[in-house]
């Protein structure tokens, strides 16, 4: 029989591990997401559109919060989430704007 605190030990590890990879697959998918929208904020300046779509906005966030409640994630924190990833979109795009 193995030792208790060695095989929890192991556990702690295995989470970890995957914690790690879960936060690399998080950062990448930023990055690709902040990627898509940079190009979305040059075609607006392009094109003379506001940074910003209060009713997409709106309708994403519904859309997250709904996700999430069936991801089992708690959807006022999907929601805090979205609204601080959207700020900051929304800042880059006000800067193609100038």
């Amino acid at each position: 029989m193995t030792d208790p605190v060695a095989r929890a030990a192991d556990l702690l590890m295995e989470h970890r591990d995957s914690i790690d990879r879960l936060d690399a697959i998080i950062v990448y998918t930023l990055a690709e997401r902040f990627k898509r929208t940079q190009a979305v904020g040059k075609l607006k300046a392009e094109h003379d559109l506001p940074p910003s779509d209060p009713a997409r906005e709106a309708n994403q966030i519904e859309r997250l919060e709904r996700l999430a409640r069936e991801a089992d994630l708690d959807p006022e924190f999907a929601r805090k989430f979205l609204n601080f990833v959207i700020a900051e979109v929304i800042r880059h795009h006000e800067t193609f704007q100038s």
